[in-house]
């Protein structure tokens, strides 16, 4: 089954991005429109959760139909998160 994008999930998430970036940018005496960004900001968020309850479960194979006894593939189970290390500066070379 091919991966599918659902471009209406891709565009709530821009939309709550965008939002969380110029709710850090509001002036400090501005408070009318804090509140504002905050409220539609909270709706956004709601919406995006519902939005990526349906995404995964349209995205689900059915299982039914298939052997329930036989195990996932290895390309259907969630892989673990990559391992990110701290790049480390070379020792500084000393001349004498």
């Amino acid at each position: 089954m091919a991966k599918t994008i659902d471009l209406e999930l891709t565009r709530a998430e821009v939309e709550v991005i965008e939002l969380e970036a110029r709710l850090r940018v509001v002036p400090m005496n501005d408070t009318q429109l804090s509140d504002a960004l905050k409220a539609a900001l909270v709706a956004k968020r709601e919406r995006l959760a519902k939005l990526r309850t349906l995404h995964a479960a349209a995205g689900r194979p059915n299982r039914v139909a298939e052997d329930p006894n036989q195990p996932l593939p290895l390309h259907a189970t969630r892989r673990p998160p990559l391992k990110r290390s701290v790049p480390q500066r070379p020792k500084a070379k000393t001349t004498k």
